[in-house]
């Protein structure tokens, strides 16, 4: 199995400013093979330009710019070409399906912050210094750079990629793993419903509170933003010292914000795999739960709309947002996977109205949002326990009339 560690790099200022050039040349490559492709449709011949041609391109590029494009590793410049290869990919899949297919854009320097090494030893090395007790890694134009290893990495290292989040540089590193050992079984099985007031309720009646971490950097970030609309939208080499502190204080906060959540997640995950052999969950749409709320035009006016509830979808469309549903299941299934647990996704219709006790389902079960009321046999209990217990049955019914 394929399995990621993500590292803190700790480069020196020289260090930095190359990471940024590379950055920099590589972001221009890719600018300049849109281009390329684009042009080459929009000609009369409508000449359809591939990876292959732009490949081999490379060698041609690298001899005519060699303090830019010749500095840095080749391979991470094919797999830059490839990266725009797959978004032309997606975008003809997208026609080809009547989804909405999204032109591949133009990357700015801001919003292009990795380059992919495809293959370890070819323009970087992990662990280049293995007779020093200080981790480092190698990259082509940059040199020996630290990391902050905090965990060991088992396994056989395929491919490396530096990143760039904020002011922070990363390594993430991709190793080839033997399946690993299993957990020992525990015997238990548990539903979980995932919500809004709790973060998660189990079908054992145990609740995990929301962190709510956006809501409490809200203020924080208020009053960034605020401090960053003052200042005029200009290039990004046009801006002062003070406009720059401005947009370096927001994205700070929101990266605060994305690894508190991570953080959480994890945990929360974690301590599911251990816990249960069978864990079941509602198999939620959250794109789809998310999505603004449609216009109400007025018959009686025209250009005039009636109320929708749009200001309290919003509100309830960044607390969904904010819990990370869908970051936290895809973790689940990550660590389940390796520990050798399962994970079941259920239909989550009527699973909070229907009673477990004698199996009605009704609207009028749910009273409220916490409490659950049957009205044909009188169980009372938490909803979303209710819930968590409806989704247990489900996954266990759908577990049996489809055995391993």
């Amino acid at each position: 199995m394929i399995r990621a560690y993500k590292f803190l790099l700790r480069p020196t200022v020289r260090q930095a400013q190359a990471l940024g050039e590379m950055l920099r040349d590589h972001c221009s490559l890719y600018n300049a093979a849109l281009q390329e492709r684009r042009d080459a449709w929009r000609h009369p011949s409508k000449t359809s330009v591939k990876y292959g041609m732009q490949s081999g391109q490379l060698k041609d590029i690298r001899a005519f710019d060699p303090e830019r494009q010749g500095r840095w590793s080749f391979s991470s410049q094919q797999a830059t070409l490839r990266r725009l290869d797959k978004a032309f990919a997606a975008f003809f899949r997208r026609v080809k399906s009547g989804d909405t297919p999204g032109y591949p854009r133009f990357r700015g320097v801001n919003w292009f912050d990795t380059v992919d090494f495809p293959k370890d030893g070819d323009g970087c090395r992990w662990n280049s210094t293995p007779h020093d007790a200080t981790t480092r890694v190698r990259f082509q134009g940059v040199g020996h750079v630290k990391v902050n290893q905090h965990r060991a990495v088992a396994g056989r290292v395929k491919t490396v990629s530096v990143k760039r989040e904020g002011r922070r540089w990363f390594v993430v590193v991709t190793v080839e793993q033997d399946q690993p050992q299993p957990l020992p079984p525990t015997g238990s099985v548990a539903g979980i419903d995932l919500g809004i007031a709790n973060f998660l309720a189990d079908s054992n009646g145990e609740f995990v509170p929301n962190p709510r971490c956006g809501r409490q950097a809200a203020a924080k970030l208020q009053a960034a933003q605020q401090a960053l609309s003052r200042f005029p939208r200009v290039r990004r080499d046009k801006r002062t010292a003070n406009h720059r502190r401005a947009v370096g204080k927001v994205a700070q906060l929101h990266a605060k914000v994305r690894r508190q959540r991570l953080d959480h997640a994890h945990k929360t995950a974690l301590g599911l795999v251990r816990a249960h052999d069978v864990i079941a969950h509602e198999d939620l749409r959250i794109r789809n739960m998310s999505k603004a709320p449609a216009p109400k035009p007025d018959p009686d006016r025209a250009g005039a709309f009636l109320p929708n509830g749009a200001v309290a979808k919003a509100g309830l469309n960044t607390s969904i947002s904010d819990a990370g549903w869908g970051v936290f299941l895809t973790i689940l299934h990550a660590k389940a996977e390796s520990a050798g647990r399962e994970v079941i996704a259920v239909d989550p219709r009527n699973t909070s109205r229907t009673c477990p006790e004698c199996g009605h389902t009704a609207k009028e079960n749910r009273p409220t949002q916490e409490k659950f009321h049957c009205v044909a046999c009188g169980h009372t209990a938490h909803a979303d326990t209710v819930a968590a217990t409806n989704v247990l049955r489900a996954g266990l019914v759908r577990r049996n009339a489809n055995p391993a």
